[in-house]
């Protein structure tokens, strides 16, 4: 009986994708990966001087290998991306950002034996602006809000026009000699209507910000669970991903209360042209970890609004049991329901995160009344290391996600003497379970849009010698 548990617990975990974040987290995203969104942040701005900001990061395409050529990570133009804030705590979009992309092929075409062909490649020659006659392929985006069913378009304050410039990803150093600098270029500032202030957004690639260790976690944890916090190696470090940052002045997102929830989604026209929600996303590991196999997609195609359909798989986890089969020395809660989860994952933190009047629902949820810590004050286990600005108070990017939520799905929260417990529960959670990659404030930059520069397709000096590089 416990060899079939174990069985079966195990293929669940398995065929989540367990621990890859939202990197293909359910069977159907796996068949549109530019709709993938694999992570949301949220998070006061703690770069110098935009502590009344908050930044949202959605990001999408999991592991994109930096060498993806010809045709790299355009996003799809008959998608819609959208970030949501919910804040007033009843589940529902108060403001909604919608992202859509077009992307234009220049078709350069070069002389061969007297005609004229089109190249096969996304540029000719180096570039570092997308007015650049080498670069073959331009992406643009438009962002639209919706705030309780006011349509509205977002404007360029630069042009003051309503169309943003998406950089090329990182071909290599050949093609675009400072990636850096070039990307830089476009981070726009955008003018929201109803809004006082203005923003900043920036659509591209960037370094992949996950840390997790995940070929030995696929492997029925084929690692030791409570080894060093560094002890394994981040699998995702030499991968890219492509970033949606919108950084909003607080007064443009919150309303009465200082609260505000967050999520991600993209959605798809199906074969009527209805467009169909494909993904959501907010907080890190939920599909893998928490949903069950038999409702992934349906949670991918859900409303925060409608979570009580999914209240069972929070209220009785079975990734502490399974972790407890494999490691019978690792204790798990035993009282049900575990509602130390349901504040962890549905309704926020008592006297942290929780609204007023809130309506279970799962979501990425910020306390804007939090002061932001600058990078080298943050603790990368968050609240659980006493720094209440960081996971499960929104998410930094230094923030360690995995560790995170494994000591919380074995208690951990219980030992912080918020009333979220039984006593049953307290001789459990102190235990420092982890995956043993490691993720710090230090792995990013302290300024927007926070996650570093992509790794180039290839780096090398520049030579026209015959057979040299």
């Amino acid at each position: 009986m416990k060899l079939a548990l174990l069985a079966a617990a195990t293929t669940a975990l398995i065929a989540g994708g367990a621990f890859a974040s939202s990197h293909r987290e359910a069977p159907g995203i796996t068949k549109t990966p530019k709709v993938d969104n694999t992570d949301v942040y949220l998070f006061r701005s703690y770069e110098s001087g935009r502590s009344g900001y908050v930044t949202i990061l959605a990001n999408f395409q999991p592991v994109e290998s930096a060498y993806g050529g010809p045709n790299y990570y355009l996003m799809d133009p008959k998608a819609r991306y959208e970030i949501h804030v919910d804040n007033n705590g009843d589940a529902l979009s108060d403001l909604t950002f919608r992202f859509t992309f077009t992307n234009t092929t220049r078709n350069i075409a070069i002389p061969v034996g007297g005609e004229q062909v089109a190249v096969p490649f996304s540029n000719v020659g180096p570039f570092d602006s997308s007015k650049d006659p080498t670069l073959n392929v331009v992406e643009t985006y438009k962002v639209e809000t919706i705030r309780h069913g006011v349509k509205g378009w977002a404007k360029n304050l630069r042009t003051g026009e309503h169309t943003f410039i998406k950089p090329f990803d990182n071909i290599g150093t050949k093609s675009i000699a400072e990636y850096g600098a070039y990307a830089d270029k476009y981070i726009s500032r955008i003018g929201i209507a109803g809004c006082a202030g203005e923003g900043r957004v920036f659509v591209g690639q960037r370094k992949e910000g996950f840390a997790v260790n995940l070929g030995e976690i696929f492997d029925l944890i084929h690692t030791n669970p409570v080894g060093p916090v560094d002890g394994e190696r981040n699998v995702l470090a030499n991968a890219n991903i492509t970033t949606i940052a919108l950084e909003m002045p607080i007064a443009c997102l919150r309303k009465d209360s200082p609260i505000i929830g967050a999520w991600s989604t993209a959605s798809l026209p199906d074969a009527a042209g209805t467009m169909k929600q494909v993904s959501r996303l907010s907080g890190p590991l939920v599909n893998e970890v928490v949903i069950g196999l038999p409702d992934k997609d349906r949670f991918n195609a859900s409303q925060p609004k409608d979570d009580a359909q999914f209240a069972k798989y929070v209220t009785n986890p079975t990734l502490p049991a399974v972790i407890q089969i494999l490691f019978p020395g690792v204790v798990a809660p035993t009282t049900f329901p575990r509602t130390d989860l349901v504040a962890a994952f549905l309704t926020g933190v008592p006297g942290l995160n929780k609204p007023d009047n809130v309506k279970p629902a799962e979501m990425m949820r910020l306390n804007t009344s939090i002061a932001p810590k600058s990078a080298s004050q943050q603790k990368s286990l968050g609240v659980l290391a006493g720094d209440i600005a960081g996971f499960p108070n929104g998410r930094r990017p230094g923030d360690d996600v995995v560790d995170i939520e494994l000591r919380v799905a074995m208690g951990a929260l219980c030992h912080l003497k918020l009333g979220l417990c039984s006593p049953a529960n307290a001789p459990v959670g102190n235990q420092p379970i982890t995956d043993g990659a490691p993720i710090s404030s230090a792995d990013f930059d302290n300024k927007f849009p926070y996650l570093t520069t992509p790794i180039p397709g290839a780096v090398g000096p520049m030579s026209s010698t015959l057979g040299s590089r």
